[in-house]
C-alpha cells in the first residue's frame, strides 16, 4: 500500500514506525497532497486538516479534524475524521467519524489499528473529556489551589492517569484544546474555557 501524508516531524515518526509494509510518501504543503494521485490512501495530520478543500479528490482520505465536522465542511464520503491530537495516534483504537471503506480499512490493519466509529460531532469521546479535565486544571490554578506540577502530580496518582492535564495540555497544544473548547461552549456553556486557558491559547 502507498500512502501520501501531510505531517510535522513528530506525527510522521509517530504513524510510519507503525508499520513497514507501507510506502511513505510526505508531502510539505495540502497543495502537494491534493497533487499525488499514484497512492491509495492520502493522510492530512495537520491542526488545520479538517479546514481543508479536498473536493478534488476521489481517493480514500484521513483527516486530524477534531473540533470540526465533516458535515459543517461539506467534505464528500471519502473523508474520514481522526482524532490525530499529539499522543492519540499511538492509542491501539483510533476515534473515526464518517464512512469507512474497504482502503481505509485495509490502511487501519496495516497499522495494527483497531477503530471505534462516532457520530460527526465535535471532539469525539476521549478529547472532549480531556479538554474538559485540562480546563478544571486551569480553574484550579486561577484560584491557587495548587501548583501546575501538583496538579499533574496528584491526577496520576490519584485517579491513574497517564498523564496531567499540564502534561496533556503541553503535548496537545493550548489551541487545539481551546479551540474545541469554544466550539463545544456554543452546545453546552459547561465547556466555556478559563480564562488563562484561553489567554495561552491565544498568544501569537
Amino acid at each position: 500500500m502507498k500512502i501520501a501524508i501531510l505531517a510535522n516531524e513528530k506525527a510522521y515518526q509517530e504513524l510510519t514506525e507503525l508499520s513497514h509494509q507501507i510506502v511513505w510518501r510526505r508531502v510539505t504543503s495540502l497543495e502537494s497532497l491534493l497533487q499525488t494521485n499514484d497512492v491509495d490512501v492520502l493522510i492530512n495530520l495537520n491542526d488545520d486538516a479538517g479546514e481543508g478543500n479536498y473536493a478534488s479528490i476521489t481517493l480514500p482520505v484521513f483527516i486530524n479534524s477534531v473540533s470540526s465536522t465533516l458535515k459543517e465542511n461539506n467534505h464528500s464520503q471519502n473523508i474520514l475524521r481522526i482524532n490525530g491530537w499529539k499522543g492519540f495516534l499511538k492509542r491501539p483504537s483510533w476515534e473515526i467519524s464518517g464512512q469507512i471503506s474497504k482502503p481505509h480499512e485495509a490502511l487501519l490493519s496495516l497499522l495494527g489499528k483497531s477503530f471505534s466509529l462516532f457520530a460527526d460531532e465535535p471532539g469525539f469521546v476521549s478529547a472532549r473529556i480531556i479538554a474538559m479535565i485540562i480546563n478544571e486544571a486551569y480553574f484550579a490554578k486561577e484560584e491557587q489551589i495548587s501548583t501546575e506540577a501538583e496538579i499533574d502530580t496528584a491526577l496520576k496518582l490519584g485517579t491513574n492517569y497517564p498523564k496531567g492535564p499540564f502534561e496533556w495540555v503541553k503535548e496537545i497544544g493550548p489551541k487545539n484544546v481551546y479551540s474545541l473548547l469554544k466550539k463545544l461552549t456554543s452546545i453546552d456553556k459547561r465547556y466555556s474555557p478559563s480564562k488563562s486557558l484561553e489567554a495561552e491559547a491565544l498568544i501569537p
